[in-house]
């Protein structure tokens, strides 16, 4: 199927209190207990990710040999977070992609517009490398997302760890939505090429965010204004996941590394915060 021939796929859903209640309290497994109702920032990728897959499975339905798809990175722009109850219209644009000697690189952007709309509350850029696809042309651009926001200063460094158990892969998967075997049956992940299980990549981002959202802007969800980073490296359950978060003197960019004994799994993440008086009164508790 080439780029002309496929439609712009839309999605139209609801999204219920329990969905962001379960998926919030997945992500914070072993931190306190977030304020009631408020979304996780993260969330946008899980309304936005049956879109980008069933987009991907499209474009690459002729290949004639098996395509994976390997997350390589993630830009989150947002006004507020999605409220429970909320329609939500979800647009997807295939921005670019670029021939690599192991398939093709994607980027996909992802507009999602609620019933305040028309204007997006949020916009994702979703970069991708499709292991195996041959057939798909090059096209547009797949430099990513906007720029990171530059940090002012340097404030104190702060650092967490976690270790990710199967139970928490698990709990996560159920609650995103993203039941990829790799996740869950550790013979699907060794015939991926993986020694066990790995967490979901933007499962340990939805880790760093509620740190950083929980030091810096006082477990106010609602503050986040974007957030971006790379993936280099998955991470199985049973390590030391290392979080370091890095504000800026105001606290308003935090940038953020994620890492286990092996080496950097996230890297180049960035959270950008507003200030407390510039959120949505009616998203606050």
């Amino acid at each position: 199927m080439t780029l002309l021939s496929l439609p712009s796929p839309v999605r139209t859903l609801t999204v219920t209190e329990p969905e962001i209640t379960d998926y919030r309290d997945a992500a914070r497994r072993g931190l306190p207990t977030a304020r009631p109702g408020q979304a996780s920032p993260v969330h946008t990728f899980v309304l936005a990710h049956t879109v980008a897959e069933q987009t991907v499975a499209a474009l690459t339905g002729a290949e004639p040999g098996p395509v994976s798809v390997v997350h390589l990175g993630q830009d989150i722009r947002t006004v507020r977070p999605v409220r429970p109850g909320e329609r939500v219209t979800v647009r997807l644009d295939v921005l670019g992609i670029r021939k690599e000697p192991r398939g093709a690189r994607i980027a996909l952007r992802v507009r999602l517009v609620g019933e305040d709309g028309p204007e997006p509350f949020a916009e994702l850029v979703i970069s991708a490398l499709l292991v195996g696809a041959t057939l798909l042309e090059p096209f547009g651009d797949i430099s990513g997302g906007r720029a990171a926001p530059a940090p002012r200063g340097a404030g104190e460094p702060q650092t967490a760890v976690h270790g990710l158990t199967t139970d928490w892969i698990s709990t996560y998967a159920h609650a995103s939505g993203d039941l990829n075997p790799i996740h869950l049956d550790a013979e699907a992940a060794r015939g991926a090429g993986f020694d066990t299980v790995i967490a979901h990549g933007m499962s340990v981002v939805a880790l760093a965010v509620e740190e950083a959202v929980d030091r810096f802007a006082d477990g106010d969800s609602a503050r986040v204004r974007g957030l971006g980073c790379r993936f280099s490296a998955p991470v199985p359950p049973g390590v030391p996941l290392e979080i370091t978060l890095q504000p800026d003197v105001e606290a308003r960019v935090v940038r953020f590394t994620c890492k286990t004994p092996r080496g950097a799994a996230v890297k180049s993440g960035w959270i950008e915060f507003a200030q407390p008086d510039s959120t949505e009164g009616d998203d606050q508790p």
